[in-house]
Formats: structure tokens, sequence, C-alpha cells
């Protein structure tokens, strides 16, 4: 696949990255030449210094012969004039937009990303994507990691499995006979660095990180089995004002529950306007760094300290901060990739990568066939793909036990009108249903082809 992508920053570096890897044909347009400089030395794309909407640039990157476009600049308004002008001039067929403004988002507005009008066929948010990842950790605390599939009635959980942990020493398999009536099925592992699809006969171990897909009903009831009986925050300090921060606190206010929530915010313009828009919400203006104005918060009688300001070294200093205070746990934001791996040492409990979010959703669009969602994890070691099952697709008519399956992967939920089915040998895939799986890096390509669109489908 053609891809160009406007905008070198983090997320368009990450993006690129990940295609780069997939062998895909990808093309860069940055104004900076700093950053086309390091993204050509890094990376097996090609770079372009220019404004990523001029026609001169994107008939240079290659646009007449390209798949898709994927704006992802700083500016919402250079995003969609370059979706547009790649439409309008070089036909390009797939168009992808990172919007961060909300007033552009508001529902009764949509209307505005039509063809008729401004041609955007994907919507990435980050902001928003992250806001929703965040408050699905708040409601569920104990989860590493937690996605939703199938229009949400379907959950993958990543939950840390520690030395109290109950379901530890005991084989996949006996966990079924066990629990007959649980829908939950470990579809992944993560121990000492490597990541695996387990077998049946397989043991978890202290230490391991366990991918679990189940019902959205049966989340809480499975941590509660893997000894992870957190009861939700209802104290929260929240660290930055920005778009995120904003977003979790309206989201939380509009649930009407009876979580309290405080924001400290470094801008004194940005926390009058959040004092303004917001009604039970508490601002505070400040540095989430000063233990005068975190104390001021209450952050030593706080349940969870959620870290969503721009900066990764003050998200993860005040939150380590905040614990030594007396704060049971905290969720930070962190951008930087090579922060992720020592988190943990230094206090951190949980953390969202805003990078990782954003690739999720375009990678749902590069996957050939038909794929409906698509989770990236552990930089791309792994991907959960919601998929839906064509009648031309392999997978369609015999039963799992007597399918070639491609080794690394695992199904660990089928959707099919409406209701959840445990997958099981003897379980026959149908047209339509919608297939939750966990696939290895080296298995993703196959899966691909279990749902490709065969020409005997038109």
């Amino acid at each position: 696949m053609k891809v160009i992508i406007c905008g070198a920053g983090r997320v368009g570096y990450g993006i690129a990255e990940q295609l780069s890897v997939e062998q895909n044909d990808v093309s860069v347009i940055d104004t900076s030449v700093e950053l086309i400089r390091a993204i050509r030395d890094t990376l097996d794309v090609r770079g372009f210094v220019g404004h990523g909407a001029h026609p001169e640039v994107l008939a240079a990157a290659g646009a007449q012969q390209a798949d898709m476009i994927i704006a992802v600049t700083l500016y919402d308004e250079v995003n969609m004039v370059a979706c547009q002008v790649a439409h309008s001039l070089f036909n390009v067929p797939t168009k992808v937009a990172r919007i961060r403004s909300q007033s552009y988002l508001q529902s009764h507005y949509m209307d505005l990303f039509s063809r008729d009008h401004l041609p955007i066929d994907v919507i990435i948010s980050p902001e928003r994507e992250v806001g929703e990842m965040v408050l699905r950790r708040i409601a569920l605390p104990g989860a590493t990691d937690v996605v939703a599939f199938a229009d949400g009635q379907v959950a993958m959980v990543a939950i840390e499995c520690q030395e109290e942990c109950p379901v530890i020493d005991t084989p996949l398999a006996q966990l079924t006979e066990l629990f007959p009536d649980l829908p939950s099925t470990v579809v992944g592992v993560s121990r000492g660095g490597s990541l695996f699809v387990p077998h049946s006969r397989d043991q978890l171990m202290a230490g391991d990180m366990a991918y679990v897909v189940t019902t959205k009903d049966q989340v809480r009831r499975t941590l509660g089995l893997f000894g992870h009986e957190e009861t939700e925050a209802t104290r929260i300090v929240i660290a930055g004002g920005g778009n995120i921060g904003r977003y979790v606190a309206r989201s939380l206010e509009k649930k009407g529950s009876r979580t309290k929530v405080k924001i400290i915010e470094s801008n004194r313009e940005r926390a009058v306007a959040i004092a303004d828009d917001l009604r039970r919400t508490v601002v505070l203006h400040g540095s989430a760094l000063e233990q005068k104005l975190l104390l001021e918060a209450d952050v030593d009688h706080a349940d969870l300290m959620v870290a969503l300001t721009n900066d990764d070294q003050v998200n993860i200093l005040s939150s380590v901060i905040a614990k030594r205070l007396g704060c049971k746990s905290n969720l930070v934001l962190i951008n930087n990739p090579t922060y992720h791996d020592f988190a943990k040492t230094l206090g951190i409990d949980a953390h969202v990568n805003p990078r990782a979010v954003t690739i999720s959703k375009v990678l749902q669009h590069v996957r050939r066939g038909r794929i409906r969602a698509v989770h990236n994890i552990q930089k791309g070691a792994a991907e959960v793909i919601e998929a839906e099952a064509l009648e031309t697709s392999p997978l369609v008519g015999l039963p799992l036990s007597e399918q070639d399956l491609p080794d690394g992967m695992r199904i660990g939920a089928v959707y099919r009108e409406g209701r959840f089915i445990k997958p099981s040998g003897a379980l026959r895939i149908k047209p339509k249903d919608r297939v939750v799986i966990f696939a290895l890096e080296s298995a993703v390509r196959q899966v691909e082809q279990l749902f490709r669109v065969s020409l005997e489908y038109f």
C-alpha cells in the first residue's frame, strides 16, 4: 500500500514507523527540515519538506498513485485541506484526518465531513480516544489495558498476575472446567519480555500479563477471578486541563456519579475557562509539581491521580510525588516510548500511550479484509483484531477444530446477531459473524487473508 503522511511529529512518526515495518511504501511531509531529516535517518520512508496541503508537495510525494493520505499535523485546518486537495486533484481513495478541536466533532456538525463537503473518510481525535481509554481505566481499576469491540459488547482486558492471583499455576483448560459459565478466554500472555499465544495445557505464572477476551458484563468478575477487586476511585485529582483532562472531567460529571474531581492547570486563562465550563469540578491554578498545591487539592486523601499534561516528565514526577504524599494509585499519560519500560519501577501503576491509541485507529483502515477494529499491543508485537466473516472467508464452514489456523493467533470471541459466543472446537463461523482475534505480529498477514474479500463476493 502506498501511503502519504502529512506531519512528522510524534503521531506521524509513530504511524510511519509501524507502516514502514510492514513493508508499505510510505512518504512523509512536514514543514520542519529537522523532523524530516530525523525520519529519513531512522526509518525506511521518503521524506519531503513542504506544506502538506500544497498540491505540488503532494504531487512530489506521489499522490497520483497513493492509496491513502493520513493528515496528522498539529493544525486541524491543514489536515482538512490536505484531504480535500488529495481528493479533488489526485483522487486518493482513503483520506484520514486528525481533528483535535471538539467544536468540529459535535454530532450535529458531522455532516461537514461527507463527500459533498469535506471528503474525509476517517476522523482521528487522539484526545477523545485517549480520554475514553482513561475513563475505561478509571471505571475498571486493576485492568492494565481495556479495549471494547463489537459495539462495546466484547472487551479485551490486560490483567497483571500478581503473587496472590488465585489462578496462577493452574492449566487454562482447568479454568474452563472450574468456571464453565464464565465466557472469558486467555488469548495472549506476556512473560519475561516475550509475548505468546497460550495453549490449554499452559499455566499462568506470577508476573505474567494475561490478555483476556470476555463480555462487557463479565469484566469485573474476570478481574476478581485474577485477584483484582480494587474499588472504583471516587476522589480523583487530574493534572492538566487540556483537551484530554477537560474531556475526562466533563464525562465524569455527565455520569452523575458521586466521584469528586479536582483539576490542576498551570495556564491561568485555561484554568478560568475550565472553571466556567464545568459545574462540579474544582479547578486549581498552578503547577502539579508543587507539593503545597497537591496537598491543597487533597491528593493525600485521593484514590487516584491522573496526570494528563503535555509534558511526560511533569506527568511522571507529579504522579510519583502524589503517591508519596498518600494518593492510593496513579494513571499517567506517557508519549515517549523510552519511558514506558521503566515506568513501573518509578511507582507508576498504569500508563496510557496516546501514540498507540492513534496507530491502532489507523491500522484498522490499513489492514486488508473486513477489519472493523484493531488494537496495537506492546509496540506492535501483537494486535487484537475484530473482523467480519464473509461467505467467501476461509474460516466459514468447518468447525474450528478442523481449521488449519496459523500459529500465533487465537480466537477470543464470536459476536453473532447481538449474541456473544465463546469459541470452542465445535464452533462453526458463519457469514456476518464478528470475530475477535489475538494475533502475534508474525500472524497478522495470515489473519487478514482469513477475512479477505474475494472476487466471488461481488
